[in-house]
Formats: C-alpha cells, sequence, structure tokens
C-alpha cells in the first residue's frame, strides 16, 4: 500500500503514546536483539535501540516509502530492512530473537491464528513479546467506514471489495500467548481519546492508515466522492464537535523463562 509518513506523522504524538505504554512492559535483561515490525519511518524503532543500548535492533517494513526516512537513522545497533512479517517467519532457518515488537502494525496481517503462534516461536528462551494494535472491529471510524464501503455508489466503485479486520478476540489471543508458553502476560484494551474539532480532523486521523488500501482502488473523481460522504457520515454519527473519538487499542505483552539472579532459566 502507498503508505505516506507525512500523512501518517499528522497525529504523531497521539500514535507515540501506545508505543511508550508497550515500551514500560519491556525489560532490558538478557536482551541482546530485538526486531520491530512494521517499523514504518524507523523513529520508534531508534527510540528502542537507545533505550535499550546494549542490544542490536533491526527495523522491518513492507513499505518503501515509509522505509525511506529510516536510512539516516541506521547505526552498529541498528539497521532496517524492506521485509513483510510473512517473509519474517518463513525465512528457511529463522533466527530467535530476545524482543519481538510491533507497534500498530499487525492488525494489516491476515489469519492471526497462524501468524502469532509463529511469531511467539520465533523468540529465543528469555524472549519477550510486545504487541500493539488498534482495535478496528470496535473502533467507531473502523466501522463507519466499513459500512459505508458496502453501499452504493462505493460498493459498486469497489467491484464489492471491503478490507474486514483480521483481529481475534482478547481471548484467543490469550489462549495463543499461554500455549505459546509465554509468562508474565499482560492483555490491555486501552483508549486513546482524539479530541476533534471538526469532522476533517477524524478523516484525517483515518486517512494515514485505514483509508489507504480504499483510496489506491478509486479514481481522484470516485475518491472526492468518498471522502465527502465519509465526513459526512462521521458528522452525523458523533453529532456535535468538538467531540471526543475513544480510539481502543490493545496491547500484548509476555515472555518466556525470565533470567534469575543466579543466570538460569
Amino acid at each position: 500500500m502507498p503508505w505516506n509518513p507525512d500523512t501518517y506523522n499528522q497525529f504523531k504524538n497521539i500514535r507515540y503514546q501506545p508505543f511508550f505504554d508497550m515500551t514500560e512492559f519491556i525489560s532490558g535483561d538478557s536482551l541482546k536483539n530485538g526486531i520491530d515490525i512494521g517499523c514504518g519511518t524507523g523513529e520508534q524503532t531508534s527510540i528502542l535501540s537507545k533505550k535499550f543500548n546494549q542490544a542490536f535492533f533491526l527495523g522491518i517494513d513492507p513499505s518503501r516509502e515509509m522505509l525511506s526516512k529510516s536510512k539516516e537513522l541506521e547505526s552498529s545497533k541498528l539497521s532496517f530492512k524492506l521485509a513483510t512479517v510473512e517473509e519474517l517467519i518463513d525465512a528457511g532457518a529463522p533466527q530467535k530473537w530476545d524482543l519481538i515488537f510491533s507497534n500498530a502494525a499487525l492488525q494489516w496481517s491476515e489469519n492471526h491464528e497462524e501468524l502469532f503462534p509463529r511469531l511467539i516461536a520465533l523468540l529465543s528462551d528469555t524472549g519477550q513479546f510486545a504487541v500493539q494494535m488498534p482495535v478496528q472491529k470496535e473502533n467507531l471510524l473502523n466501522q463507519i467506514l466499513l459500512d459505508l464501503v458496502q453501499e452504493s455508489p462505493f460498493a459498486e466503485f469497489l467491484g464489492g471489495w471491503k478490507r474486514e479486520s483480521s483481529m481475534l478476540s482478547i481471548d484467543d489471543y490469550a489462549q495463543i500467548m499461554f500455549a505459546g508458553k509465554l509468562k508474565e502476560i499482560q492483555i490491555i484494551q486501552k483508549i486513546y481519546p482524539i479530541i476533534a474539532n471538526h469532522p476533517k480532523e477524524l478523516v484525517d486521523f483515518i486517512a494515514g492508515s485505514a483509508l489507504i488500501p480504499y483510496m489506491e482502488k478509486l479514481s481522484e473523481r470516485e475518491k472526492q466522492q468518498f471522502i465527502t460522504a465519509y465526513k459526512s457520515r462521521i458528522e452525523k454519527t458523533f453529532k456535535r464537535f468538538p467531540t471526543i473519538y475513544a480510539f481502543k487499542r490493545l496491547l500484548l505483552y509476555g515472555r518466556k523463562n525470565k533470567i534469575d539472579d543466579k543466570g538460569t532459566n
């Protein structure tokens, strides 16, 4: 998808808070290498690398546009690679990681029932798993979007195509993490509120993420028609502005065996 780092970073402060919340779970003990899946521009990976400066970090992302800003951040302890999460787990001899981290990226991947167990299997004996994803099925802007793309004329413009979230329930993720022998499990659904003074601000927020796959399938005329209809639907749904958008995110953390004071598992 043609991600635009400038559009995405319009709401940088809002998008960074869950990242910092996730880093609070992570322990630096026995952390020698880590991977950031869906690293985008690499800025957050760089923060991780500086926070845990004893470790080597690799950031991967499938978007050349996003990664174009990461080169200047590279160092002896930080590198970036154009790759998908599927390419990571399908590698012939996959590397083991002391930290598998992902902030607002894995919601774009399909088949979490298989993906998450395979990711957890890439952890080292003391590895940590820290993942954050927007709860797309419960977030109001996503619900409005999914309804709209199934209505005429947009259903016809899109040829009936729609993207439904692949995210599982909290119970499902809990079972997967437990089956993967993770300990110290933390599963938190948290609201990160967005205060919007106008419907356009909410359109702009989602334009940097969930709108992208639809926009690339529409002509310029269809895009304008769609944005106008989406903005109108938002205005009717929220009724009055300024308004609060209760943006829900899911934070997942767990780790394999912890190193004790004697250096044993």
